[in-house]
């Protein structure tokens, strides 16, 4: 062993920095990773949300993603990231501690991988971040920016921490469903929560829902751009290390997206005649939510089998059902959160349950610790003294539970949230301020150009929350 410690390189060596655990390849990729997610919201949504939305409105949207990365971050390492992956507490969720602010802690080796505890907290943070921020797409243009600056650490703390809890870590769903990188505990429950919370917000006014432009296409295919790319980071960190299920993960992902946007887009040309630049990226959004659970436990033939449904079946919802039920029209969801991410993220994580190949799961999860079984798919063709069919169907109703569990949670907290906050701020703007939009919130408005429309600036009265006026 020393002579071989010895022949390495000298970069590669063991020292006080790099312990003999620690593998640098490991660690280089997981930061990269975890920066390649974060670019997904800062600046990915930041832009796809501004330039999404009506010109009134490209301050505030861009705003509230911001805001939300800046708020998850600090709540993250004080007290969620334990109660998502700390000491066992409930079945649901774990203690609360300080310890993620702790070198002692930081600087750890993360379980069996080799990698310090540092990179996981980052990397499941940026995770958290882009689920609140995901969840925001569904309030825009009408949410009170002081009921959003409340929202958005109770619903890190009550509801996303249980779902990372539960299903990734020591919860009573963990070990059990098949969830490679967040199908359920981040699509899902984004759509669901996001959809829950429009309906207590209530609608934006007649005028934005009735007429809702993008006010900058061009940018609204950046904002897309860095969420396509980071995709890569998104599905390729989770196995936690540079290895093959990372590289069949990062492939799939991509081959997915892909496949469900030139779907979509072909519905789009067979029904409109027209093939829709805002249909395109829902659709490549729904390709990368759907594969998400599964990216590195399927095929990659299943992985284009999946962009066909992604690309269909919430085409389906989106453009039909959302048109004809009162139930969707009744509830103003700006962006379509609830099709793109909970009928996406639903879809992926049954047909991880159906396409997962037994011997990616076994490289995936550690079966000495976790109980997955196959996919439903190879239950039934490769039945053996191993692998039966009733493994494959176990698995399936794990699925079905999971999906259930998360969507009635988030139905509950997020209502209650929703109200908690009512009492305190109302949780839509005035209808003066909607009308005006961006320069009655933040007294700034986009494309504010020189000599474009200039004026005198007007003095800004801070509006303070009913609750401080009343002290």
């Amino acid at each position: 062993m020393a002579e071989t410690i010895t022949s390495l390189p000298s970069g590669l060596l063991p020292d006080e920095a790099s312990p003999e655990w620690l593998n640098k390849a490991d660690n280089a990729w997981q930061l990269t990773a975890a920066a390649m997610v974060g670019l997904q919201s800062v600046p990915g949504l930041v832009i796809l949300y501004g330039s999404m939305v009506k010109k009134k409105w490209a301050v505030n949207s861009a705003f509230m993603a911001l805001y939300a990365f800046a708020a998850v971050l600090i709540c993250w390492v004080l007290w969620a990231h334990q109660l998502s992956f700390g000491d066992d507490l409930i079945v649901i969720l774990g203690v609360p501690k300080l310890s993620s602010v702790t070198q002692t802690y930081l600087v750890e080796q993360l379980h069996d991988r080799m990698i310090p505890k540092a990179d996981y907290v980052f990397y499941q943070f940026v995770f958290a971040a882009i689920t609140v921020i995901l969840l925001g797409g569904s309030l825009l243009g009408r949410m009170n920016f002081y009921a959003w600056m409340i929202f958005v650490p109770l619903w890190l703390t009550f509801s996303y921490t249980v779902g990372a809890y539960t299903i990734w870590d020591k919860g009573f769903l963990a070990h059990r469903i098949i969830d490679f990188s967040g199908g359920y505990v981040i699509h899902l429950s984004s759509g669901v929560a996001g959809f829950t919370a429009a309906y207590w917000v209530g609608p934006r006014n007649r005028s934005d829902r009735d007429h809702f432009p993008p006010n900058n296409i061009i940018h609204m295919l950046a904002g897309a751009g860095f969420l396509w790319m980071g995709w890569s980071g998104f599905n390729g960190g989770s196995p936690l290390a540079a290895n093959e299920i990372t590289s069949l993960a990062v492939l799939n992902t991509h081959i997915c997206t892909a496949t469900s946007l030139l779907v979509w887009m072909f519905f789009d040309l067979i029904f409109y005649s027209k093939s829709s630049v805002i249909g395109a990226i829902q659709g490549m959004m729904t390709g990368l939510v759907c594969i998400t659970p599964a990216a590195g436990i399927v095929d990659s033939w299943a992985a284009m089998l999946m962009g066909v449904l992604a690309g269909s079946i919430p085409w389906f919802t989106m453009m039909v059902l959302h048109r004809k039920l009162t139930f969707f029209q009744q509830v103003d969801d700006t962006l379509g959160v609830f099709h793109t991410h909970a009928i996406a993220g639903l879809l992926g994580g049954l047909s991880s349950g159906f396409f997962a190949k037994p011997n990616l799961i076994k490289m995936f999860y550690n079966l000495q610790h976790s109980k997955q079984g196959p996919g439903l798919l190879y239950s039934i063709v490769n039945r053996n003294q191993v692998i039966h069919v009733q493994d494959g169907l176990i698995q399936m109703g794990y699925q079905m539970l999971g999906a259930i569990f998360i969507a009635a949670w988030n139905v509950v907290v997020t209502s209650l949230i929703c109200i908690f906050i009512s009492r305190i701020v109302d949780l839509k703007m005035h209808e003066d301020d909607l009308e005006i939009g961006d320069d009655a919130v933040h007294g700034e408005e986009a494309y504010a150009l020189w000599g474009d429309g200039q004026r005198h600036p007007r003095s800004i009265t801070p509006k303070i929350p009913s609750l401080f006026r009343r002290l």
